[in-house]
């Protein structure tokens, strides 16, 4: 079984009082000192307002929404935080599944929301706190998963739950932490809650801000520690800019991490240490592999690491973990049950092994059908991007009237070619590398090379059929 984690910890705000003097959370227009926030408010005097209730933080600003979140846990009853990807259809629904009764913003309500007795506005100017706010026992935090096309499903955590997989440290250089993720989700919330509880700065993402700007601020706030996806990386690698910083510590997570993009981190950063986690919203911070390699070893699966077991089930990945949400709630959540009998989280990442290792090849339910035969779009963008031409690519399905769907790529250069006979040549290059590496159904019918791949806001590439 795994390892209980004990939900009597000190809240968030009693953390920051380990903070050093200098640790900041910066954004885009703004900073806060950690500090400020032991003795003030950054809620313009109303937090009394928000003891015990349900609230939803529904602002702007990830810097607004770290605030809150700091000053909230162990005052509110329940803490949920709105990701800005979510559909405004949705919102009603996650209200009433939530039982959210009050809102915190950076001072315009939305019109969906403006039905909620109590609102509060958040702002970075740190004010006085007259007297400490009144604690409830435990605050439980309500994430919503990502990668749904109806309303997302409410995972429920506690603090201890969200921490578990953080060690406590008193680091003897500063760190200053860097992020591409958005907090609002559950990677950049851990990257958040790793800042906070080893007492060191952030630097945060902003909504719009250009790869360019993001990674120039970075380097005048001195990042030593930076996390995204590897979408996130594969774009930042683009830049001209990723030359001006120099992390000690290179971390990803959310998407499959294959082994062109980890070797690209490696020629731009030959002195970091570079590895890649794996966690989910449901299933909390699993594992994390430092040698520098693709997939995981074998051996993760014979034994607990810190309290976490996983193990494989008709080749999809399950973590029982006491980092995972206790539950869904909300409308649904009866059905849609978030463990099996024996308390294990199905990850719905697919798994297969390869000598002493295993790799992750797609998502269960993202699987292209050709004919009936199962083609993982994951699994074809590992060998395309292991061309030393390519920087990432995107697998996706297009309609055949003899087979359902073919599979096509569209692909970003390292530097792009305008010559015609180049890129010809350049894609016989690539489908030669395919065919040798993939049965023959995997192989893309047709290759485009594009300038960009959109991501969508999670930092994963944005995936739809076609």
């Amino acid at each position: 079984m795994s390892t209980a984690v004990t939900d009597a910890q000190p809240p968030l705000r009693a953390r920051v009082a380990g903070a050093s003097a200098d640790a900041c959370f910066f954004d885009r227009a703004a900073s806060v000192r950690l500090a400020d926030l032991v003795r003030g408010t950054s809620l313009c005097g109303e937090l009394a307002k928000l003891s015990w209730r349900s609230v939803l933080i529904a602002t702007a600003s990830q810097l607004t929404a770290a605030l809150a979140l700091i000053e909230l846990d162990g005052v509110a009853r329940r803490l949920m935080v709105l990701p800005p990807d979510v559909d405004p259809d949705h919102l009603g629904a996650l209200i009433a599944g939530a039982e959210i009764d009050a809102i915190v913003t950076d001072g315009t309500v939305p019109p969906q929301l403006a039905g909620l007795p109590v609102h509060v506005a958040c702002t970075p100017r740190i004010t006085p706190l007259a007297e400490p706010p009144r604690a409830c026992e435990r605050t439980e935090w309500v994430l919503l998963t990502s990668g749904t096309t109806g309303v997302p499903k409410m995972a429920a955590h506690s603090v201890a739950g969200l921490t578990a997989a953080i060690a406590p440290r008193a680091p003897a250089d500063p760190i200053v932490w860097g992020t591409f993720y958005d907090i609002r989700r559950y990677g950049g919330l851990q990257i958040f809650l790793r800042a906070l509880l080893g007492g060191a700065s952030l630097v945060l993402s902003s909504a719009g801000e250009p790869v360019a700007e993001h990674l120039s601020r970075l380097a005048r706030h001195g990042i030593t520690h930076l996390s995204g996806t590897p979408s996130h990386w594969r774009r930042a690698l683009m830049s001209p800019e990723i030359a001006n910083i120099a992390p000690r510590y290179v971390r990803l997570s959310g998407e499959i991490a294959d082994q062109s993009v980890l070797n690209a981190l490696r020629t731009a950063f030959p002195h970091a240490a570079i590895g890649h986690a794996y966690a989910s919203t449901e299933a909390g911070v699993v594992f994390a592999v430092d040698d520098g390699r693709a997939g995981f070893p074998a051996a993760f699966l014979k034994r607990a690491r810190n309290g976490v077991e996983v193990k494989i089930v008709d080749g999809v990945l399950r973590i029982r973990s006491p980092g995972a949400a206790s539950r869904y709630i909300g409308a649904g959540a009866q059905i849609a049950a978030l463990h099996d009998g024996d308390g294990f989280v199905d990850s719905g990442d697919m798994v297969e092994r390869h000598g002493d290792r295993y790799f992750f090849v797609g998502r269960k339910g993202g699987i292209i059908n050709i004919g009936g035969l199962k083609v993982h779009p994951e699994e074809v963008e590992a060998v395309i991007n292991g061309h030393p031409r390519v920087r990432m690519s995107l697998v996706r399905p297009k309609r055949s009237p003899f087979t359902g769907a073919i599979v096509v790529a569209d692909i970003v250069l390292t530097a792009p070619s305008a010559a015609a006979d180049d890129q010809a040549e350049l894609r016989d290059d690539i489908l030669k590398l395919c065919r040798g590496a993939l049965p023959r159904h995997k192989v893309p019918a047709a290759i485009s090379f594009v300038p960009a791949l959109a991501v969508a806001a999670t930092g994963k590439l944005a995936r739809r059929g076609a």
